[in-house]
């Protein structure tokens, strides 16, 4: 079984550094042309299946990589949700930083918190689609920790459209490849 984790496509608020979090901002059309792009990637991969997060903007990058490699677009799982970062919503991301030095804006939900649905998450896709290899579109923080937990090590951020995969190996997920790099060619300064 492998699994992989697409960051969605583009939408304003990434293109101008704001922190959308669990807010649902669509995708912009540098977006829509980022998840066409992920398709040729992704095109004889044998995937059986693809699923998201229920934000618009998952949603859609979904729905367009589904069409592209003719597969249906499976459900949307609440656990792929991404980080709320509570008043920090909407913020320009040098501006929270000033305002709330590491991320402490009242109401944000801590990295633990995040790290477990994304497990959570990995746990119900596994049982709805044992032994299927399945694409997950959803957010970049969820992704970046959920896969460095997986990977016991810090990772790089995670860029709009890109495709990090990972294995089901027993019990144990192993971590493929990140930012469509191989796990091993990544250095901590990535």
């Amino acid at each position: 079984m492998t699994f992989a984790f697409i960051r969605h496509g583009q939408t304003d608020w990434n293109l101008h550094k704001r922190l959308q979090g669990a807010t649902d901002i669509p995708l912009n059309e540098t977006g829509r042309q980022q998840a066409r792009d992920a398709v040729a990637g992704l095109a004889g991969g044998g995937w059986q299946a693809i699923v998201s997060s229920p934000l618009s903007r998952a949603r859609e990058t979904a729905q367009i990589i589904a069409d592209g490699l003719g597969i249906e677009l499976g459900p949307a799982y609440d656990e792929l949700i991404e980080r709320d970062y509570g008043e920090a919503e909407g913020v320009v991301e040098a501006e929270a930083e000033e305002r709330w030095p590491g991320k402490t804006a009242p109401g944000i939900e801590p990295i633990d918190e995040v790290v477990r649905r994304g497990r959570a998450a990995l746990d119900r896709i596994a049982e709805d689609y044992r032994d299927e290899d399945v694409l997950v579109v959803c957010h970049g923080t969820l992704i970046r920790y959920t896969l460095a937990e997986l990977a016991g090590r810090e990772l790089p951020a995670i860029v709009n459209g890109s495709v990090s995969t990972f294995g089901l190996e027993g019990e144990r997920w192993r971590v493929l490849t990140v930012n469509d790099e191989p796990l091993e060619d990544l250095t901590p300064e990535d």
